[in-house]
């Protein structure tokens, strides 16, 4: 049984937002750790700016393309 089925019956699918939103900020949080635990810059901030705002934008993408399998009416 791959999912689990709610009270009515209805099976819940995958959301993948969740998880694509997680290791986003993971990688992230990991990066500023990084380059504070370091001397030296581990990425430029000319580089990092850009990476943070596509960032953001690819996982408020997923989110809003995934936001029909959070929706639950009662």
């Amino acid at each position: 049984m791959a999912g689990k089925k709610a009270a009515g019956g209805k099976r819940f699918r995958f959301d993948p937002a969740g998880p694509v939103t997680g290791l986003f900020f993971l990688a992230l949080a990991g990066v500023f750790l990084a380059d504070g635990l370091t001397d030296g810059d581990v990425l430029p901030v000319a580089a990092m700016v850009p990476i943070v705002l596509i960032g953001l934008g690819l996982v408020g993408t997923v989110r809003v393309l995934t936001r029909s399998r959070r929706r639950h009416l009662r």
